[in-house]
């Protein structure tokens, strides 16, 4: 039996049985069943049928925002947030679906009729994770559906509720699973499972891989961040700093395009730290439940030990405590911030999954763009800046998949969501993300004998 308990106050917050090898099996010969029935289905019928599936989330959205709330600890606000922010994104794959999914069509040749259709993959398998519980799971489920696909959804062990709810919204189509890591596994290597969509940690991501290696299918794989901003001479604090803390605050910092180390440069420096000081110490923690909270607890009773011990490692190597650095107990750390954090100390390198700001002085865009590169993760990056020539060579020579300009820690689903380096493979959102779990199907007719 699988227990999920409220990172806040220890209770039992639901039991679920994990499947066994008779329940994952019957549920797969359901998903290939219907995935058939369901890939014939005209594009539009489909869309048709996704934006009512997910009047469940409307009509449930208080009861499931509070399960978010309980499982992970995300302060209620947040997770009613979230549900609109799903339902915003399902919606704009829907609109899109037919126009994307529709066969392209080459240049006209005499007695050929010559087309590419994108072809649903079959039975896909989503492995999502607890941060962004709704969000993470949409960005795949609702793209595989319209596609033609059918869907099992093995939602994190902190946030199973969440795959439940899915399950109840698209019924016949996606089917939640509970499993241990070794039947995961299991799920991957099944014949049947034509891709797997993955979002975690990277060795969570590595072993996903590892269990797809024998097999000939695509593994998306959203891994983890250590994202960098840019405060650049010219950028308006007053605009910059409540954008930056609150990208790296949000969810208690548990965001995996959250911005994890600050390059200021030193003009700047010292009103950005009293400014970035002044706005982090106005944060609430508390009940995320209470309307007042503005900062949960972790979702992990391991994370605050972890946090502390990245700033003492930051302040051993010559950094400067702001304020914060003491875990409150095993659910709460306070938001903290340094300066001077060398740039290859763990606090600078080490995605920490926290309400963490490390802050480190630079001269210029050169310096600055140097020191983002100096990373194995490339998520997301922003400049911060009034000069659009500057933040499009930051966009060019920066590696990453998403670059901002006085902005972060947000996504656009009309642009494509992706990750360089060790921050994985694959895409999720725009037109892109549909494409990535099709398969293309070139059709060659001639006319006549």
């Amino acid at each position: 039996m699988h227990r999920v308990a409220s990172p806040y106050s220890g209770k039992i917050v639901c039991e679920l049985p994990f499947d066994g090898e008779d329940g994952r099996e019957s549920k797969i010969a359901a998903a290939s069943s219907a995935q058939r029935q369901w890939s014939r289905i005209p594009v539009g019928e489909r869309a048709r049928r996704i934006h009512a599936a997910l009047d469940h989330f409307r009509r449930e959205k208080a009861g499931i925002a509070e399960e978010i709330t309980l499982q992970m600890g995300k302060p209620l606000h947040e997770a009613l947030a979230e549900v609109d922010t799903m339902l915003g994104r399902a919606e704009h794959a829907i609109a899109m679906a037919e126009e994307v999914l529709s066969p392209d069509l080459p240049p006209e040749k005499a007695n050929l009729h010559l087309r590419i259709e994108h072809e649903a993959l079959g039975v896909v398998f989503n492995i999502a994770a607890w941060n962004y519980p709704l969000l993470i799971a949409v960005n795949f489920v609702v793209p595989a559906l319209l596609a033609g696909n059918t869907v099992l959804l093995k939602h994190s062990a902190k946030t199973p509720l969440c795959g439940i709810a899915f399950e109840q919204a698209f019924q016949g189509l996606v089917w939640n699973l509970v499993l241990t890591h070794e039947d995961t596994a299991c799920i991957i290597k099944d014949p049947r499972i034509a891709h797997v969509g993955f979002t975690g940690s990277v060795q969570g991501g590595q072993e996903v891989q590892r269990a797809a290696s024998g097999r000939f299918i695509d593994v998306g794989l959203e891994l983890g961040g250590k994202d960098p901003a840019y405060v650049a001479s010219d950028a308006d604090l007053e605009a910059a700093v409540p954008g930056i803390v609150e990208g790296a605050c949000y969810n208690a910092g548990q965001s995996c395009c959250a911005i994890e180390r600050v390059y200021v440069h030193s003009s700047l420096h010292d009103e950005f730290i009293d400014r970035a000081t002044a706005a982090m110490e106005s944060l609430t923690m508390g009940d995320p439940l209470d309307k007042t909270t503005t900062l949960g607890p972790l979702a992990s009773a391991k994370a605050p030990a972890f946090l502390e011990q990245q700033i003492d490692g930051a302040v051993a190597g010559g950094a400067r405590l702001i304020t914060g650095g003491k875990r409150i107990d095993e659910r709460f750390f306070p938001p903290s911030l340094l300066t001077g954090c060398a740039n290859d100390s763990t606090i600078m390198q080490e995605e920490s999954f926290g309400p963490l700001l490390p802050v480190l002085t630079v001269s210029g865009d050169d310096e600055a763009i140097a020191l983002a590169n100096d990373t194995r993760f490339g998520l997301t990056a922003s400049v911060w800046t009034t000069d659009r020539e500057r933040a499009e060579r930051y966009a060019r020579e920066v590696e990453a998949g998403t670059i901002y300009q006085n902005r972060c820690d947000f996504i656009d689903p009309s642009l494509t969501w992706t990750g360089y380096k060790d921050s994985g493979k694959g895409e999720t959102l725009s037109r892109y993300g549909l494409y990535h779990l099709t398969r293309r199907k070139s059709i060659h007719f001639r006319d006549g004998s």
